[in-house]
């Protein structure tokens, strides 16, 4: 559905001194200089070209490629020849030669410099005496192929040394030829009756193929894309056994002959093999047998071969006038194939496409003053340029793809075929193409002044109007017609259009090389219209000029227009393109470097307004303000005046405007819409609040940070055909020609959105209906609006079943419970007001779909339809049983303790009798609030059966304390029988149950206010809360003797939890035991408060007793603790040591770098691979990977494993630095115990006092020790320089992912606190 559209052409014609220099030498001596060959100099952007003439020989010219360049050409370099007949010239940039080859037999040579200059004569490198038929090079200059005077073929290199020669002619196949193992010969066949008498073989002459007259017996050949095989077309030597006709030979690179195809009636001398490699294509005269020879129609057809010589279809040319095909040409990306074809009147080139197996025809293009084209070649980079060449002209003809596409009311594509023009409005037909819903014939007019007939009957570009239903059409002679379509766009019978010429014009000579043709209208009123048409074309000097015209339309007149207002800009660049646009006030150019002018139509003038950051091909005005382009490097970019330009995506292949969406394909094979409200603000704020990120480039173009449009996927190479937005459609286009259209949810929201907003709630609600969307978003969108307007919305929808159908969706939404039961409500509380019984079962649906579900009121619904309308019950009940299940629905009946509404339920559910009638006969005869009691049991609801329970009288209460002590509804209970005698009671059976599971505190809180003294004691004794069970004690008077022993037990639980002083003070107050107190004091190192203790009470002989031994016995512990973390300190730092060597040294066993699947390898690199985070915890290698969707009690077994430190792992390091911090906390505990010690060693006896002194020394030796170890262990290694290599940089990149122990695990601090005593000091000092 694409056009192929020029967008730039540049014409270098040789100057007039030198055709005035050829034109006097040829008045006598010949035909004047013809330049005829071109090539292209990639590398340096040039053009070079080669002339004849009988007089100068032959002569090299060069000019640029750049379109924007019409400068004349060059002359810069010349060969004389007696024979100046050119063959061939090519560039051959890896020797930075051009390369010219004649038909005399010479092959000659320059040399080029960078700038492209001829820095020596020409050097002729070969000659062939009998002389050169036809030569070809490879597509990458590295072969050379000639066909000789004496039709010998040379393979050759591009330094010409010869690597084959084989006469043209034989009768070989070649080595693909076909082998036939004689299966299903005729033969071997059973014929019947008429016996195989028919198969021997009349003696009759072979029939002769008429040689055609207009073949120039020259061969030709084409080489596939690749190289890899080369196709020669040349006339076959005439034999009594085969014709003289032209015969196609296919060889590979090397000149070995693969196959021949079969000789074909007609075939002509044109050739070129698709560089895809699928197809070699020629040109076939059509063949009419006649009663006594062959007849030649005259009309031509492209045939295609396969590298095998078997046809392989064609097309047939639309030329029906007297001509001959001249040359056939491939774009190097096989899209489009050129036919030169020479006419009596000029020749023309026609640029076919292909889609769907269909040919269509895109371009003619005429030779420049009805003269002759004396080349044509493709750019071998640039697919879509095309270069073409005439005795005096170089022209080159740059092409882009464009989808023309109209008024989105109609979603109307026009496909340009040859003079036929392919109409097709999606939004009533999705016609395939080929296929299209019209044709319309667009027949190029006579020429007034000249009487002929236009040479080009293809016109370049048509456009269709952005706004109206318009069609437009521009040739490239200058003439231009308008058609109103009038599309039908209701259902019916009849043509989906009917198109109508309304006007049409020849455009002022001065403007030649039409390109591109723009029409916008504007309505007056309902019935006329201003229709502007803006023609774009160049001058003489190759700058682009606009032609304007502007005229009144009858909207129902079908008479054409001639009255029209005519205006011309002129405009100081070359090559720009017109952007599309709806009204005609909205006019704009785009320059070759992307800058955006306005054209002022009155004035003439135009000024720039924005830029894209580089020239957009495919553009498009949105309104007054923003621009969107697309560029050829598939960057689509958005601009408004006075703004930097934004990138939206770099991978696009196609975009469209519609729906307030920008809306492209992507080269990821997705569909985004970006919309234009968030487009237009972000390219308004984001210089100033950072939306706009630089991209880097010159031009600093920003690049849109918000990258969050939303996205769908589509087929692999689908590209945008058209949105049609009243249709919520898109159109794409597949790779192979095929379409699909879809329904986005970006456009369907948008229409959705729309109608919610005008109140149109039956189509809104239709749409979410046909696209399956949510019905939420009918709520959603603006949640006041809808529930205001529900009375209409209900009138509008009016349809139960679609009333049903929404609020099931709404239930079932992610809507909040309380919005959800709002508009149930609501829509219930409207739907009972206009007529319950038409609503029953749409107020039912509400009841039951809201959140949480009001079964119970649908039930109660039910019974008040039995009293009034008893017929609907049935239904209605029915109805509710499919929405709700029938056993949830049954049990809540039977909640309601109605069994007349459960033996409904239960009978139009289908339900056994033999199961609920026995339970029903069985809950009739219990009272009444027993029999509550049971049904709440049975439907499980615990609490209300314990209500029911208490309720059924006391002589069930037995039965309520066993029934809450089962279910453990305490507080319930509690709630329940608060007030009551009971209360005590359900307080008893709540203690006992929180003792059981060993909540001893409430316990004891419970028994306390259920009076329970004892049991309360007991509570407190097991939570060793001693404060309160002696304040109980001494409340409930026990005897001394029961308090001691209470005292002993509390002071040995207290000591085995290692609370010495309050075990203490329980010994002292209540048991009154001192002894026992001084011993757990001194057990506890409070050897402060036991000598108070000791003083208070006057006993001093527990201090020999008691405190000597115990401070001795503290001392030798504490000193046990200091050893035994010299120790371990010892250990570690030697072990953290090693590691950390054979971390240096060995870094393959420090991190288990192994593979034993290379353990049989003998060629091995002296380069070791940097760890992985995959095998750096792990001890022994392994060969297979291992899954690493662990569950969550895997994980954690995982950081136990890891965190354990196990000898060998690559984590031990890190846990022998957690162990080192561990034990400066536990020297830090430990300072505090001697802190507390050291003064009773000074105090108590010279023996302490020494044993005091030997202590502060180790614990002062061992802090010194561990301080030591602590700087030597986290101080951070020296950092050489790396040498810079690939495993210094695989390295690296590991120890990114990787962190190092000593980052993981901080440094511990010293405690810097004073513990020891002076004293102790200077009797070491002494």
């Amino acid at each position: 559905m694409r056009n192929l559209v020029p967008s730039a052409i540049k014409v270098s014609t040789l100057e007039p001194a030198y055709n005035e220099q050829t034109s006097d030498s040829a008045s006598s001596n010949g035909p004047q200089e013809s330049i005829v060959a071109a090539a292209f100099d990639v590398d340096r952007g040039l053009i070079f070209a080669a002339s004849e003439d009988a007089q100068f020989g032959v002569r090299i010219w060069r000019t640029s490629v750049d379109p924007c360049e019409w400068d004349a050409p060059v002359l810069c370099g010349s060969f004389s020849s007696i024979d100046p007949k050119v063959l061939s010239l090519r560039v051959i940039g890896e020797s930075a030669q051009l390369v010219l080859v004649t038909r005399s037999g010479d092959t000659v040579t320059w040399q080029l410099d960078e700038s492209g200059e001829l820095i020596s004569g020409p050097d002729i490198v070969g000659s062939v005496d009998s002389g050169i038929l036809c030569v070809e090079w490879s597509p990458d200059d590295t072969l050379l192929v000639m066909i000789t005077g004496d039709e010998n073929l040379i393979l050759m290199t591009s330094t010409f040394d010869v690597l084959s020669e084989a006469p043209l002619h034989t009768e070989d196949f070649g080595e693909d030829a076909p082998i036939n193992v004689g299966w299903g010969a005729k033969e071997t066949q059973f014929h019947g009756s008429i016996g195989r008498a028919h198969l021997k073989a009349s003696p009759q002459s072979p029939t002769q193929i008429q040689e055609d007259p207009s073949d120039d017996g020259l061969p030709r050949v084409s080489w596939r894309g690749d190289g890899a095989y080369f196709v020669v077309s040349s006339l076959a030597r005439q034999t009594p056994q085969s014709s003289k006709g032209r015969v196609l030979r296919v060889y590979s690179n090397e000149a070995r002959l693969q196959s021949t195809a079969e000789m074909i009636a007609g075939l002509e001398p044109s050739l070129s093999w698709r560089p895809s490699g699928n197809l070699i294509a020629s040109t076939q005269k059509e063949i009419r047998a006649g009663p006594l020879d062959t007849q030649r129609t005259g009309k031509h057809g492209v045939v295609f071969f396969e590298r095998n010589g078997l046809p392989h279809g064609g097309f047939n040319l639309r030329d029906d006038r007297n001509s001959r095909i001249k040359h056939l040409a491939w774009s190097s990306d096989s899209n489009v194939l050129a036919v030169l074809i020479e006419r009596v009147d000029g020749d023309v080139v026609q640029l076919w496409t292909t889609g769907n197996y269909h040919w269509y025809l895109k371009q003619e293009i005429s030779a420049p003053l009805s003269t002759r084209f004396t080349s044509i070649n493709w750019h071998p980079e640039v697919s879509t340029r095309l270069l073409l060449t005439s005795p005096l002209q170089i022209i080159q003809q740059d092409y882009t793809w464009e989808t023309c596409a109209g008024a989105k009311d109609t979603g109307c594509v026009g496909v340009i075929d040859g003079q036929k023009i392919l109409l097709t409005p999606f939004r009533t037909q999705n016609v395939p193409p080929p296929m299209s819903s019209h044709q319309l014939l667009a027949n190029t007019p006579t020429d007034v002044s000249s009487g002929s007939l236009f040479l080009s009957q293809v016109p370049p570009h048509i456009s269709l109007s952005q706004s109206h239903d318009l069609l437009a059409a521009v040739w490239q002679e200058g003439h231009v017609m308008i058609w109103a379509l009038r599309t039908r766009i209701t259902p019916g019978g009849g043509a989906v259009m009917n198109p109508n010429l309304i006007w049409s014009a020849n455009l002022p000579r001065e403007l030649c090389y039409c390109r591109q043709v723009l029409v916008s209208s504007e309505n007056d009123d309902g019935e006329h219209r201003t229709i502007s048409v803006a023609i774009l074309g160049s001058d003489g000097s190759g700058n682009d000029r606009i032609v304007i015209h502007d005229f009144e339309h009858v909207v129902s007149s079908l008479e054409s227009i001639s009255a029209t207002r005519s205006r011309t800009i002129s405009l100081q660049q070359k090559n720009g393109r017109l952007i599309p646009h709806e009204v005609p006030g909205n006019l704009a150019w785009q320059a070759p470097d992307g800058s955006i002018f306005q054209v002022h139509r009155e004035e003439e003038s135009y000024s720039q307004i924005c830029s894209f950051t580089e020239h957009c091909l495919s553009s498009q005005r949105v309104d007054a303000q923003l621009f969107v382009g697309l560029s050829a490097g598939g960057k689509i970019y958005a601009a408004i005046p006075n703004v930097e330009s934004a990138l939206l995506a770099s991978n696009v292949n196609s975009f469209t405007v519609a729906s307030g969406f920008v809306i492209f394909t992507t080269t990821s094979h997705d569909v985004q819409f970006a919309p234009l409200e968030r487009v237009v603000a972000t390219l308004t704020l984001g210089q100033g609040n950072g939306m706009l990120s630089p991209t880097g480039d010159e031009n600093k173009t920003g690049e849109l940070a918000s990258q969050a449009w939303q996205k769908r996927r589509v087929e692999r190479g689908s590209k945008i055909v058209t949105a049609v937005p009243s249709t919520m459609s898109l159109v794409l286009q597949m790779p192979r020609g095929n379409l699909e259209t879809i329904n986005p949810r970006p456009m369907v929201m948008e229409v959705v959105k729309n109608d919610l907003d005008a109140g149109l709630w039956r189509k809104a609600f239709m749409a979410c209906r046909k696209h399956r969307i949510d019905f939420s978003i009918i709520v959603e969108h603006n949640q006041d609006i809808f529930m205001a307007g529900i009375p209409a919305f209900v009138e509008q929808i009016e349809d139960v079943d679609y009333i049903n159908l929404f609020l099931t969706s709404v239930g079932r939404s992610q809507l909040p419970a309380e919005v959800v039961a709002n508009v149930c409500d609501s829509v219930r509380q409207d739907l009972e007001n206009r007529d319950l019984t038409k609503y029953v079962n749409s107020i039912l649906t509400a009841y039951v779909v809201k959140s949480p579900p009001d079964h119970e009121a649908g039930l109660a619904l039910l019974l008040h339809l039995r009293g009034v309308n008893p017929s609907l019950v049935e239904e209605a009940v029915k109805y509710i049983i499919f929405l709700v299940d029938a056993d949830r629905l049954f049990d809540t009946a039977l909640g309601m303790y109605d069994f007349s509404l459960v033996l409904m339920v239960a009978q139009h559910a289908q339900k056994d009798p033999r199961e609920y009638l026995p339970f029903l006969r069985e809950l009739r005869a219990l009272p009444q609030y027993y029999q509550h009691f049971k049904i709440d049991d049975h439907l499980k609801r615990r609490a209300k059966a314990l209500r029911s329970l208490s309720l059924a009288g006391p002589e069930y209460f037995q039965e309520a304390l066993d029934y809450l002590d089962t279910y453990q509804l305490y507080d319930e209970a509690l709630a329940i029988w608060q007030g009551t005698d009971k209360y005590m009671d359900v307080l008893g059976i709540y203690g006992a149950w929180l003792f059981d599971r060993h909540e001893y505190h409430q316990a004891a809180t419970v028994f306390v206010e259920a009076l329970d003294a004892r049991r309360a004691m007991i509570s407190y004794e097991r939570a060793l809360q001693w404060q309160e069970l002696f304040e109980l004690c001494l409340k409930e008077q026990l005897d001394g003797d029961e308090i001691t022993e209470i005292a002993y037990r509390i002071a040995d639980e207290l000591f085995s939890k290692k609370r010495f002083s309050e075990s203490a003070r329980v010994s002292l107050d209540y048991a009154k035991d001192v002894r026992q107190a001084i011993n757990t004091l001194a057990q506890g190192n409070e050897f402060a408060e036991a000598r108070r203790i000791i003083t208070l009470h006057a006993k001093p002989e527990l201090i020999d007793q008691v405190l000597l031994p115990c401070a001795l016995d503290c001392r030798t512990q504490i000193g046990d603790d200091i050893n035994e973390m010299r120790e371990q300190l010892r250990k570690q730092a030697v072990r953290l040591t090693e590691l950390r060597i054979k971390k240096v040294e060995e870094p393959d066993a420090f991190y288990n770098v192994d593979d034993p699947t290379l353990h049989n390898v003998d060629v091995m690199t002296d380069v070791s691979m940097a760890p992985t985070t995959f095998t750096r915890y792990t001890v022994a290698p392994s060969a297979t990977s291992k899954a690493s969707n662990r569950s969550s009690k895997t994980k954690r077994k995982m950081e136990r494993k890891l965190g354990s430190g196990r000898k060998g792992t690559v984590d031990e390091e890190e846990y022998i630095l957690k162990s080192v911090a561990k034990l400066v906390e536990r020297c830090a505990t430990t300072q505090g115990e001697i802190k507390k010690l050291l003064p009773h060693l000074l105090q108590l006896s010279q023996a302490h006092r020494e044993e005091g002194v030997a202590l502060q020394i180790e614990f002062d030796h061992l802090q010194c020790e561990l301080r030591a170890a602590i700087e030597d262990i986290w101080k951070k290694p020296d950092e050489s320089t790396p040498v810079d290599s690939w495993a210094t940089r695989m390295q690296e990149k590991a120890k990114e992912q990787l962190v190092e122990p000593l980052q993981r695990v901080s440094k511990p601090e010293m405690s810097t606190s004073e513990w020891s005593l002076k004293l102790l000091q200077r009797k070491l000092t002494s």
